[in-house]
């Protein structure tokens, strides 16, 4: 029996070229025309996996969620800052391979089936390391709300590379502020390193309060 001459269509083929699709060219890029050009098919055939524009989106974000590490979590005796940390780091290190796809990974879990084991893995381990079911809850929102924050847009290259743009008399403390864009990199990183940090120290604080409690 002859092969055909393109691959067989399948959910993941169909995802792996949405993505790669949003990577290159941005979420407005993605369309079921365009799409079906990409994957040399016709557009009605996606509607066989996916019924939705939407459905499809859905499943590329969670396509991006399972690049995130959860080991951590499974690794019995982690202490909750470590695995918090180290999830942080992977949680945005998937993010910033994947830029354009955060303003809808932003809006919640949804129904998709990696974001719920995300989930449930770290509020999993807050709750046996003796966090409070309710502040467990929180601080999950709480590290989602960090990560996906500082995965949408670079600070440091918010600022124009003119240094004519900041008059001192104006500006007299950021006179170095158009050198920040050629150090994107360094500046984001470093600061998300900070707030990890900081923010990381603070639930130590209160974990501590809550062992006095008890």
């Amino acid at each position: 029996m002859a092969r055909p001459r393109t691959p067989l269509l399948s959910r993941e083929r169909i995802v792996a070229a949405a993505l790669r699709l949003i990577d290159d060219e941005g979420l407005d890029a993605l369309s079921t025309r365009r799409l079906a050009t990409e994957l040399s098919v016709s557009g009605p055939s996606l509607y066989n996996h996916f019924a939705t524009k939407d459905d499809l989106l859905d499943a590329v974000v969670d396509s991006v969620i399972g690049e995130v590490d959860l080991s951590m979590f499974k690794a019995a005796g982690t202490p909750w800052p470590e695995a918090l940390r180290d999830w942080a780091r992977s949680y945005r290190a998937a993010l910033a391979a994947h830029p354009n796809i955060v303003p809808v990974l932003a809006q919640g879990p949804g129904r998709r089936p990696n974001a719920l084991r995300l989930a449930d893995a770290v509020f999993g381990h807050l709750v046996e390391s003796g966090w409070p079911r309710g502040q467990a809850t929180r601080i999950g929102a709480l590290m989602r709300y960090f990560v996906t924050g500082s995965a949408l847009a670079s600070f440091a290259a918010g600022f124009p590379a003119d240094a004519e743009v900041y008059d001192a008399a104006d500006y007299p403390h950021l006179g170095e502020a158009h050198r920040l864009a050629g150090h994107r990199g360094a500046v984001d990183e470093g600061a998300f390193e900070t707030g990890l940090e900081a923010l990381l120290d603070g639930l130590a604080l209160r974990y501590a309060r809550l062992a006095e409690r008890s």
